[in-house]
């Protein structure tokens, strides 16, 4: 679906740092997992076409201050979420999130559990990444909506807590996944928009609409998939808690 749109190479920029001080701060590894829970053409546009919906290679970020990604109500930054939301294309991304203050770590994920290289993720599949982090640290990610023109899902600007309480999080944190819109471009119906990534015939094509990053329940056709536990399963899982039996 996307692979024409893919600039980023299986290698690029998986997780960059181990933020461990001493005998007693070791990081904790944890284990993403975004599942594409839908079924081949289960939507229906409003022409009657069937398409089916997939997600695009993204970034997972570590960091200690908040909102490393964007702002909500505020205009997007130019530092690569535009591409990401877009055209699938995590690459500028991470590499202008690397070495920005309070980011720990970066991480790519690009290929589907058991593929053989890059792509998105269609129905019924899903990707893995890995990242370390310690208490303190928090968790956000980016993986565009691949049948819209630039929304993208991620938690709120400020991420996700991966500790509570000293102790890692686990299970599903589905419920803190939100969809955005990136308000760079005019958003099309979902499945059978002219410049939408499966169909556009270059990247970065389609009208601007110079708006804001906001949730895209605020937006036109939106809240028809803004329920992300309809759509995509995100669970965290530590490599070992601190204490279990």
């Amino acid at each position: 679906m996307f692979t024409k749109l893919l600039s980023v190479s299986a290698g690029l920029i998986l997780s960059v740092a181990s933020v461990a001080s001493g005998a007693d701060n070791i990081a904790t590894k944890f284990t993403i997992r975004i599942e594409n829970i839908t079924k081949p053409d289960a939507f229906t546009a409003s022409n009657g076409v069937k398409w089916s919906l997939g997600f695009s290679p993204g970034v997972v970020v570590v960091h200690a201050d908040k909102g490393p990604v964007f702002t909500s109500g505020k205009k997007d930054r130019g530092q690569g979420l535009e591409a990401q939301s877009e055209d699938g294309d995590p690459g500028m991304l991470a590499k202008s999130l690397q070495g920005g203050k309070g980011i720990k770590s970066v991480a790519v994920f690009n290929t589907p559990v058991g593929a053989s290289g890059p792509g998105p993720i269609t129905p019924g599949a899903a990707y893995e990444v890995t990242i370390s982090a310690m208490p303190g640290d928090r968790l956000s990610l980016t993986t565009m909506m691949g049948q819209s023109n630039d929304w993208f899902y991620g938690p709120t600007e400020s991420g996700i807590e991966l500790f509570k309480n000293d102790k890692p999080v686990s299970g599903d944190i589905t419920s803190q996944i939100i969809l955005w819109d990136v308000g760079t471009e005019v958003n099309q119906e979902p499945g059978i928009g002219p410049d939408q990534g499966p169909r556009q015939k270059t990247p970065n094509t389609g009208e601007a609409e110079n708006g804001v990053v906001r949730d895209a329940k605020d937006v036109k056709y939106g809240p028809a998939f803004s329920k992300v536990s309809s759509v995509m399963r995100v669970t965290i899982k530590p490599a070992q808690v601190p204490g279990a039996n």
